[in-house]
């Protein structure tokens, strides 16, 4: 069991960044693949990015390519999306999820365990 729980969101300008934080539950972070996901209001959620339990594969949403970064830390149980040049598209609420899927994965229904998500809102 894996108990995930979002930070950092908040209300930047057009151009502006912000690092979401995910801090992860349990002994056995590392085990875990890890993704961000999105849902905008009146959206279905969406893949945003994605890292391997290495972090040595890493998966990006086009949208987001260039300019957000997935990160990890297994010492510290915590996965990182550092979003730079935001734009007003970005807004949404992020959430970070876990998966045991063997390298990174781009599809929800591989993740078991999701949090609860932190809003980003980009004004423009």
């Amino acid at each position: 069991q894996v108990q995930l729980v979002e930070s950092g969101g908040g209300l930047v300008q057009a151009g502006g960044s912000l690092r979401l934080s995910c801090a992860a539950s349990g002994r056995t972070f590392s085990r875990y693949a890890m993704g961000w996901f999105r849902q905008a209001s009146g959206n279905e959620r969406e893949f945003v990015a994605a890292i391997s339990w290495s972090g040595g594969t890493v998966y990006y949403a086009d949208s987001v390519k260039g300019r957000f970064t997935i990160s990890r830390d297994n010492a510290k149980n915590t996965v990182s999306l550092q979003m730079n040049s935001l734009k007003f598209e970005d807004t949404a609420v992020y959430y970070c999820a876990a998966t045991v899927v063997v390298g990174a994965s781009r599809y929800q229904n591989d993740y078991l365990y999701w949090g609860q998500g932190t809003q980003v809102t980009v004004s423009s």
